[in-house]
């Protein structure tokens, strides 16, 4: 099934307007969150919490998938970079050491890895920063698109 059909899907929830919007503005704000790895589960857990529809949730969060992900991850960096003022996010790279022995040596040291993680602490910081301030905005602007559409696409069919 298409995201097109299942987008469509929404409009044919039995719920009122408010909670389909609700719905989905969940789902995208847990899609847009920085907690990767966690968006599905946490948009499932926040729908049930809430006693929201969760295939709506679920079409939410779908906003952020493997094709969009990087242009609104990249965003986010930059909007966090812009607002915590951090000039440089990425440390530079000796692109001559980069070996798979060198990288595995990061991760099983405790010094290195401790030593890697504040080397990224700017990007990280800028993620974070910058995903939770578009993943609120993109949430409210969602609700109010959405509930928007359903009126509209209900009065239409009550209409026809």
């Amino acid at each position: 099934m298409a995201f097109r059909d299942k987008f469509r899907g929404i409009f044919l929830t039995k719920d009122t307007p408010h909670r389909i919007a609700l719905a989905f503005a969940l789902g995208v704000f847990m899609g847009i969150s920085p907690l990767l790895g966690l968006h599905y589960i946490g948009g499932f857990f926040f729908a049930w919490i809430f006693r929201l529809n969760k295939l709506v949730t679920f079409i939410g969060v779908s906003v952020n998938n493997p094709w969009t992900i990087v242009p609104i991850s990249s965003f986010c960096v930059w909007v966090g970079k812009k607002l915590i003022g951090i000039k440089q996010v990425l440390p530079e790279v000796d692109w001559k050491s980069v070996t798979l022995t060198n990288i595995m040596s990061k991760f099983t040291d405790i010094d290195n890895f401790i030593y890697l993680i504040n080397k990224l602490m700017p990007l990280l910081a800028s993620f974070f920063v910058g995903s939770f301030v578009i993943c609120t905005f993109a949430a409210i602007a969602s609700y109010f698109i959405i509930q928007t559409l359903v009126i509209r696409y209900r009065k239409t069919q009550d209409g026809a």
